[in-house]
């Protein structure tokens, strides 16, 4: 029997917005819940042990069993739609990143509905031939003039001749999703690498020769075996295929002197032969010692070479070639700063740097520290090419939005659709704002392939309707009536209404958007215009497209709780008293009209709540001379004995390790008087502090905890005695 794990990242889709909060549920076969989780800041899960089945039988071709253990995910949250994931595939030794696109719920809707996603066996399981070489299209395909990286790929999901879905993808989401389905994530590195080398090159070879735009299909390539190679919609990626592919992404295998991506065919080798590579012969190749460029020559002509593409298409800048750090400065400095500080609006767990002014301090240090943790990248602090496109990628998505926000600042969108039936050979006004609202849609809908904002009804825009109407089960004729217009506008608010805007320092970071006032933003988010006005220093109730708003974030501008009259006795403080009855100081104070924290014996004071006191506290247990510690990502034996105020030889010396060497998922010992506390109901990192006299900084960095955010039943480690 093996041990997996599992963390989950609950976001709307490329990553726009994470979902905090979220419910996500780990079953096993028989639908009984094994873990009951929620998500951080980030849109994350804790990471999860699941047992599984030894990590031979991956290696082993002959096996005829599957070589994993599949589990279920249940996803939901206030706001989207329910979604089940069938089949998530855990193996020995391996952490499975299951990635949850969430759904906004419609406007009307009052039950969020549900979504499923069957992931099914790995390709390489399957029987059934591989055409690749044998289809050729019905006309001569063309021939781009560079070898691009796109920023999205169009998969559709079945063969290419057959009816299926239209799904738009980050193209180095779309080589970590096949990776991970094609293979198994237990191979050896030359053999995952060779694989991965050969998955991206097919890719761009189809992208190259518009394979299928050039026989009049809106996509890039299919998911089907037979012919291309194997993508699951919302299926699970293998943490050590995600680094691989995050370093390799960009290149491909052509033949020495030509440019062109090599057609890099393949089949599993056992049930299915083919004339190019064969995925269980790279495992038996990599076991030789081979590396990857000796294991691809080994199936495709010697005289082929691994070259990169530095052409990214929805890049705005291009790596400088050279990686940035502390210290350095320039205008390429200046630009990461920038794009940072823009996508801590989305994720506001990243730090703000102080100042853009293309000097790399400290401050940008650690913001590129949290967003390395945050997307799963080596947290160095240093930009090199895999961070710089990260970043880049992740700018582009979350500041898409606000470009669209600004392109919409005409529109007058309102709550009610336009009264007029338009199709292609529109033109004017209300095409704009169609094509506008398709836009918007298909950021969170990758169904949708939007269309462009110009205000003509063409083909491109045509095709968005039928995507949205296939999508919402209407007529799928490409003409917006009624019925249209009217799913079209439910589709927008319940997007507008449900995906909340990251809550920094207790407000709303909000940026205006078509249809916005100050009476609407108050009723959506439970508070005032008289507030709004206040905090904004607005003097009118005037608002513009791309204005940006503070606004108190729902919790903080809830009405007064009920309250009952309490007499003071000797010995209160109104710390003692918060604790008893489950609120703060600041609320008595603030119900009470107090200026200060002196209290008077027999005063009156209004306390929060019907009375009842909290559950005591349970004691600690006693301490102990070391505490068990899970590896991580990104762990070394001095970041840990740091962290743990020891040193690595003595880290080393209670668990007799004769190197450096760490693994995740490792269980060490590490030295010192620590205990293990279980967070209760009223818990903050402040009252643990003072509780067990330490600060809330060592609790933070002795559990990694990125955010002051505490979850009922968290278990974390409390130094001292």
């Amino acid at each position: 029997m093996g041990l997996g794990y599992l963390y989950a990242e609950t976001r709307t889709n490329f990553e726009e917005v994470p979902v905090a909060g979220a419910q996500v549920k780990v079953k096993n076969a028989d639908g009984s819940i094994l873990y009951d989780l929620l998500t951080d800041i980030d849109g994350k899960t804790a990471t999860v042990s699941l047992e599984t089945v030894d990590r031979q039988y991956s290696l082993d071709p002959n096996y005829q069993g599957s070589p994993y253990t599949s589990y279920d995910i249940e996803a939901s949250a206030d706001g989207y739609e329910t979604i089940y994931i069938h089949g998530v595939h855990i193996f020995d030794g391996e952490t499975a990143i299951q990635p949850i696109t969430m759904i906004p719920m419609l406007r009307d809707e009052t039950e969020p509905a549900q979504f499923n996603i069957f992931i099914g066996k790995n390709a390489v399981e399957m029987s059934e031939p591989r055409h690749q070489e044998g289809f050729t299209p019905m006309i001569q395909a063309f021939v781009l003039r560079h070898v691009i990286i796109p920023d999205i790929i169009t998969v559709h999901l079945g063969r290419p001749d057959v009816y299926a879905q239209n799904v738009r993808v980050r193209f180095i989401d779309y080589i970590k999703n096949v990776a991970s389905h094609e293979i198994y994530a237990t191979w050896p590195e030359a053999s995952l690498r060779a694989n991965i080398h050969v998955i991206v090159t097919f890719a761009l070879n189809r992208i190259f020769t518009e394979w299928y735009r050039s026989r009049g299909y809106a996509f890039d390539i299919t998911n089907s075996t037979a012919y291309d190679q194997y993508f699951v919609y919302g299926g699970t990626i293998y943490q050590n295929i995600s680094r691989i592919a995050d370093e390799i992404f960009n290149q491909y295998v052509r033949r020495a002197g030509q440019y062109a991506p090599f057609f890099t065919s393949f089949c599993n080798g056992t049930t299915a032969t083919c004339a190019g590579l064969s995925q269980w012969g790279t495992v038996t190749l990599a076991n030789t010692g081979l590396t990857p460029i000796q294991i691809l020559r080994n199936y495709y002509p010697r005289d082929i070479e691994i070259v990169e593409s530095n052409i990214f298409t929805g890049i705005t800048e291009s790596f400088p070639g050279v990686s940035l750090r502390e210290g350095d400065r320039g205008l390429d400095v200046q630009v990461m700063q920038k794009y940072l500080n823009r996508i801590r609006r989305n994720y506001p767990a990243i730090p703000a740097i102080a100042s853009e002014n293309g000097i790399f301090g400290a401050d940008t240090t650690n913001a590129v520290r949290i967003f390395q943790r945050t997307f799963g990248l080596s947290e160095t602090g240093i930009i090199d090419r895999n961070t710089w496109f990260k970043i880049s990628y992740i700018y582009v998505a979350v500041a898409r939005l606000a470009e669209l926000d600004g392109e919409g600042s005409t529109l007058g969108i309102g709550t009610i659709p336009p009264n007029v039936t338009l199709r292609q050979g529109s033109t004017g006004q209300n095409v704009i704002t169609l094509q506008y609202i398709l836009d918007y849609i298909a950021e969170f809908y990758p169904v949708i392939a939007p269309p462009v904002i110009d205000g003509v009804f063409g083909s491109g825009t045509t095709r968005a309707v039928m995507d949205f109407q296939r999508m919402m089960g209407l007529a799928q004729d490409g003409v917006v009536g009624p019925a249209t217009w009217n799913a079209l506008y439910d589709t927008y608010w319940g997007i507008r209404n449900n995906v909340r805007p990251p809550v920094v320092n207790n407000y709303i970071d909000y940026i205006v958007q078509p249809g916005d006032s100050l009476y609407l933003l108050a009723q959506r988010y439970g508070t005032t215009i008289d507030i709004i006005r206040r905090l904004n220093g607005l003097t009118s109730d005037e608002i513009v497209v791309g204005q940006r708003l503070k606004i108190p974030a729902p919790a903080t501008v809830t009405p007064p709780p009920e309250y009952f009259n309490y007499t003071v006795v000797s010995g209160d403080t109104l710390w003692l008293l918060a604790q008893r009855f489950g609120t703060t100081v600041d609320a008595i104070k603030s119900l009470n009209g107090l200026t200060s924290d002196v209290l008077n014996i027999g005063q009156v004071l209004r306390i929060p709540g019907t009375g009842t006191t909290t559950p005591p506290v349970p004691p600690p247990p006693p301490p102990s001379n070391y505490v068990n510690y899970t590896v991580r990502s990104g762990d070394t034996l001095w970041l840990l004995a740091q962290r743990f105020g020891t040193t690595p030889d003595a880290i080393k010396s209670l668990n007799g390790l004769t190197s450096d060497s760490l693994s995740i998922g490792q269980v060490l010992r590490i030295p010192g008087s620590f205990f293990h506390y279980t967070v209760v109901s009223g818990d903050s990192l402040w009252l643990l502090a003072q509780r067990f006299g330490t600060t809330a900084a060592t609790i933070r960095a002795i559990n990694g905890l990125t955010s002051d955010a505490l979850s009922i039943g968290q278990i974390l480690i409390i130094p001292g005695a």
